[in-house]
């Protein structure tokens, strides 16, 4: 049986790949909190954390354009308007994943974006989500390393008496 965090995802994938479609359609009057309240209430007898699904959606409906932003240029010869809906979803849910969440273990996150992947995309789909969120990691990685090795020592006064 799939982890409670698993199906969270799903649930938190159908919902934002709904929400992206009917944005794109320009559908007036659209209700987001609706629209989640009802996809967490369908699977409300197997998901226990609501919460998690709930921050989960409105952090990546939210940060978007800078998922979007950091996406593009690891894959530059896939437009995202050209890759596929559900997988741009889950490459926003993985990428937003190792960014903003945490408490996510970067493995995780990437595992769970494949896994995400094999059950709703395509063929290649799990290795292109895989790839991606890879250079994702390693860019935060050299990031990280670089603000450390930037960093100015603090230098140490003696203290009079």
């Amino acid at each position: 049986m799939a982890s409670n965090r698993h199906l969270g995802r799903i649930v938190a994938l159908q919902t934002l790949y709904e929400l992206d479609f009917r944005v794109e359609v320009g559908e007036e009057n659209l209700d987001f909190d609706q629209v989640i309240q009802r996809n967490i209430d369908r699977y409300s007898e197997v998901v226990e954390d609501k919460k998690f699904i709930k921050s989960l959606i409105e952090g990546v409906y939210d940060k978007a354009a800078e998922l979007d932003d950091i996406i593009q240029p690891i894959a530059p010869d896939w437009p995202l308007s050209q890759i596929a809906r559900i997988d741009r979803t889950i490459l926003r849910i993985g990428t937003y994943e190792l960014h903003f969440a945490s408490k996510v273990p970067p493995k995780v996150a990437i595992n769970e974006a494949v896994e995400l992947a094999k059950a709703f995309g395509a063929d290649n789909s799990s290795k292109f989500i895989n790839g991606v969120l890879g250079t994702v990691l390693k860019k935060i990685d050299a990031k990280a390393e670089a603000d450390t090795t930037n960093e100015q020592p603090v230098s140490k006064k003696k203290v009079e008496k």
